[in-house]
């Protein structure tokens, strides 16, 4: 209802022709995931990337991620970005981190998803990946998910694998190798209020959960005057993401 009204219907237009390139393996942009912003996002932390075993570009991976947490923040930076230098580390591997596929309906932001390697955990979309885009695609996955992020908890280390074996289908189907990944400290980095099972508190987010497909969290973190004070940026806690 402005003089820019052309904008936003060139974009939705465009978004509509654009709508099935996310599963098929997106528009990935190197320029974005080698921000500096992403360098001092490690830094505040610090985040750690640690090989324990080399990933050939002649093999597809899938790898499971664990835990979620709050935010998943160390799949981010290791996976999204190029801050803990993963292509260094990993040369001739293209890393793919799978997030909830209603995201991408969202304009602008998928867009910008799609530039820094995010790809919609959808069936569709990570079988294009590991079957229509040639080897040396590394497909991570945070198998807990949203279930697992209810159980996030500084010092506790709460596993998600009831009922989530689709990954493991995946790989067989599409000969892809399985590679299990842990993100020490990601529990840490926010305080959570856990509702006891039964509690009208749980039945909520479990509601939530089951119809939107992330749980509410009530959490907190510190703010931007130091750990004394209260807010909802993450404590600035070690995170070390191991691969086997």
């Amino acid at each position: 209802f402005t003089s820019f009204w052309i904008i936003p219907v060139v974009y939705f237009t465009w978004q509509l022709i654009d709508w099935d390139t996310p599963v098929k393996g997106g528009r990935r942009v190197e320029w974005v995931r080698r921000w500096t912003v992403w360098k001092h996002f490690r830094d505040y932390f610090p985040i750690k990337l640690v090989p324990s075993a080399s990933l050939s570009p002649d093999r597809n991976y899938v790898l499971g991620v664990h835990p979620h947490g709050i935010l998943a923040a160390s799949s981010f930076c290791n996976f999204a970005t190029e801050a803990t230098g993963f292509s260094d580390l990993y040369p001739g591997v293209r890393p793919w981190l799978a997030v909830l596929a209603g995201v991408f309906k969202l304009p602008i932001y998928r867009d910008y998803l799609m530039s820094a390697g995010i790809t919609p955990v959808s069936k569709d979309s990570l079988k294009y990946l590991l079957s229509c885009c040639g080897t040396g695609n590394a497909v991570f996955i945070v198998v807990g998910g949203a279930a697992e992020s209810l159980q996030s908890s500084p010092g506790e280390h709460v596993v998600t694998l009831s009922n989530r074996k689709g990954f493991v289908r995946l790989a067989l189907e599409n000969g892809a190798d399985l590679v299990p990944v842990y993100s020490f400290g990601e529990n840490d980095i926010y305080e959570q209020v856990r509702f006891s099972p039964g509690s009208w508190g749980c039945k909520l987010q479990l509601l939530f959960q089951k119809h939107v497909g992330f749980a509410p969290c009530l959490f907190k973190g510190t703010g931007v005057f130091g750990e004394g004070s209260w807010g909802l940026n993450p404590f600035p806690r070690p995170l070390t993401t191991v691969g086997k």
